[in-house]
């Protein structure tokens, strides 16, 4: 993904917003909390919190609740968030206020130590909201203690939302880590055992709480021939995991008793058309022959592998590629290619969730990608395959799944 322009981003945001540091400083404030507030960037930034928006009479009560809320955030490190009254001056009416309520969320931005460095402030205006709510009481006027019982009554409802959304989320989190784990179980290759040569990596999408499809796999053949593939089923969940593990199951048995990746893929083919949420998967398979000194692959509309050379070579094998499993009207025959290799080259498979990236043509991220790889192509396959998530920022996941398989030759 491309970097974000975060300044532009938070200034443009419809909601208000602020941040402030760990001391209750004011560092930032986007442009709707300024047109919100009447205040100026001059009146806010660089002043304490409670400087910047002092006590008045009437309103004591909620900025202590405001200080107790926000010493909540700085201790647990976790969001919280509260009702509060407070009112703001009349634009071009200097001495006169306008009563305003406000549900302010607090969210901990964490530093390296863990420790809370700053708290971004969202500011809703939800006057409107307690007016109606005082006229559908047949209350004629909101006086302070009703105010004050019926900011109580929005309080505790703010904060039972707030504890049924931290219930929410521990219990997506509970379900993906469930996800996370059978795929994981699905990803179990025994072969890989007998090569210390190859490095495997898996990394679920960071931006969903469901897996997706991709997979690896290594298997060894008659002699010392072994074979590699990585694939990657269309849509994302539990769903899409399990037709994973299928066309894994199959690919895996394929290659198994033809020992070519052309037909291995056409059995894959005709077997992702008799089955629901198959089709239009991608997948490559790739065949290492020492005698021949031959990479014999076969690729159904997939990322390319790539080989890397130790002078920093690099070769993309793209010689054939034929489109996704079932994308064409009438079965055909896959096609397959040879590209030599020499003791020392370094095999990389992966699927697309690895290099492809937001507003940014596939060539950028292959061009990357094998970058990062000459750089590093004189370490071991472990650490080479932990550079490539590292510099291409998806060491913790990403926006779509990961399967990394690098094989030293």
């Amino acid at each position: 993904m491309p970097d974000l322009d975060y300044a532009a981003w938070f200034a443009t945001m419809p909601s208000p917003y602020i941040v402030v540091t760990a001391d209750l400083v004011i560092v930032e404030a986007n442009q709707a909390y300024l047109e919100t507030t009447g205040r100026t960037r001059e009146d806010l930034v660089g002043r304490r919190l409670f400087d910047a928006f002092p006590e008045s009479e009437g309103t004591a009560g909620s900025m202590r609740k405001v200080l107790e809320s926000l010493e909540r955030v700085l201790e647990s490190g976790k969001p919280d968030s509260m009702i509060l009254h407070y009112d703001i001056p009349v634009a071009g009416r200097p001495g006169e206020f306008e009563e305003r309520w406000w549900s302010p969320v607090f969210t901990p931005i964490l530093g390296a130590d863990g420790k809370v460095e700053h708290i971004f402030i969202r500011s809703d205006d939800v006057t409107e909201f307690v007016r109606s709510s005082a006229l559908s009481h047949q209350m004629p006027s909101v006086e302070l203690s009703d105010r004050i019982a019926l900011e109580a009554e929005l309080y505790d409802r703010a904060r039972e939302l707030h504890d049924l959304n931290e219930e929410l989320r521990q219990a997506n989190l509970r379900d993906r880590q469930v996800a996370v784990t059978l795929q994981e179980a699905m990803l179990l290759t025994p072969d890989l055992a007998k090569h210390s040569d190859v490095a495997v990596r898996y990394r679920p999408a960071i931006e969903s709480f469901n897996v997706c499809g991709d997979w690896y796999d290594l298997v060894d053949l008659t002699g010392d021939r072994f074979s590699v593939g990585v694939g990657d089923v269309v849509g994302h969940g539990l769903e899409a995991a399990a037709v994973m593990g299928m066309l894994r199951s199959v690919l895996n048995a394929a290659i198994r008793a033809l020992e070519r990746p052309a037909h291995a893929l056409e059995v894959l083919t005709l077997y992702a058309r008799s089955m629901e949420g198959a089709l239009n998967t991608t997948a490559v398979e790739a065949l290492v022959d020492p005698s021949s000194g031959l990479i014999i692959y076969s690729n159904s509309g997939h990322p390319p592998p790539v080989l890397v050379h130790p002078d920093r070579g690099c070769d993309l094998l793209n010689q054939h590629v034929d489109p996704p499993l079932g994308a064409r009207p009438q079965h055909v025959p896959c096609s397959q290619a040879g590209h030599p290799y020499a003791p020392g080259d370094t095999l990389v498979l992966y699927t697309d969730g690895l290099i492809e990236r937001r507003d940014e043509g596939i060539d950028m991220g292959l061009d990357r990608l094998c970058e990062v790889l000459t750089h590093h192509c004189e370490q071991s396959p472990e650490d080479m395959a932990d550079a490539v998530l590292d510099e291409l920022g998806v060491a913790e996941g990403g926006r779509d799944d990961i399967s990394l398989i690098v094989v030293r030759l």
